[in-house]
């Protein structure tokens, strides 16, 4: 990837790249404090950020085994939230690149860089956008919970401030402007539902999966 390719962003999308990026640095950081007040070594949650780069997954992972639960299954639990990569890789395909490129493209694909890479208007940009977003995150994620490390209890558990609701304001303002096309609107909504509904049913995980039945919604 080249500088040059970056050009082709607009300002105010430079713009909202690098606060989101900062947004999720913040995060990391409240994760890396979180890890560290779970007596966790600091290498695990440093390590998880940079290989596994998946902040949700990486919540649960220290989450239940802080509360005791099999390392394993929370393993398991953290690749079933991270299963909505699949349909995300099929969408991003064209912009992942090809060779060793598309390993690393693979890598650095999240919902902010999918989200980003997707709304931008030409092929060009979108590529642009889903690069830069991915590799901002794949920076400020670990640089984050490092940081977050170091004060280890000073910061509160994420939820006390809000932190935990980070990651889905900030897709929902992304996505907004879409919802404006009544399709879309329809799909997202019965999406949302079936969600919810499964949510006192179904296991960690997969009511986000199962909202993809909304896409099945059509206008009438």
């Amino acid at each position: 990837m080249s500088f040059p390719l970056f050009s082709s962003l607009k300002g105010d999308t430079l713009k909202a790249i690098f606060l989101v990026c900062l947004a999720v640095g913040v995060v990391g950081a409240s994760y890396g404090s979180l890890a560290m007040a779970y007596g966790f070594p600091l290498w695990l949650p440093l390590l998880l950020s940079i290989v596994v780069l998946a902040g949700a997954s990486e919540f649960m992972f220290i989450g239940i085994v802080a509360s005791g639960g099999n390392p394993l299954a929370a393993a398991v639990a953290g690749l079933l939230v991270n299963a909505r990569h699949f349909p995300f890789g099929v969408t991003v395909r064209d912009l992942v690149g090809k060779g060793v490129m598309s390993l690393i493209g693979c890598h650095i694909m999240n919902d902010e860089s999918v989200v980003f890479g997707l709304s931008q208007p030409t092929p060009e940009q979108r590529k642009a956008a889903f690069w830069l977003c991915g590799i901002g995150v794949a920076l400020f994620w670990p640089v984050g919970t490092l940081l977050g490390a170091a004060v280890g209890k000073l910061l509160p558990a994420p939820e006390t401030i809000g932190l935990d609701a980070v990651f889905p304001a900030i897709l929902l303002a992304l996505v907004l402007p879409a919802l404006k096309k009544k399709t879309t609107l329809i799909r997202a909504a019965s999406g949302a539902v079936i969600s919810l509904a499964a949510v006192p049913f179904a296991p960690v995980g997969l009511p986000v999966l199962l909202s993809l039945l909304g896409l099945a919604a059509r206008k009438k």
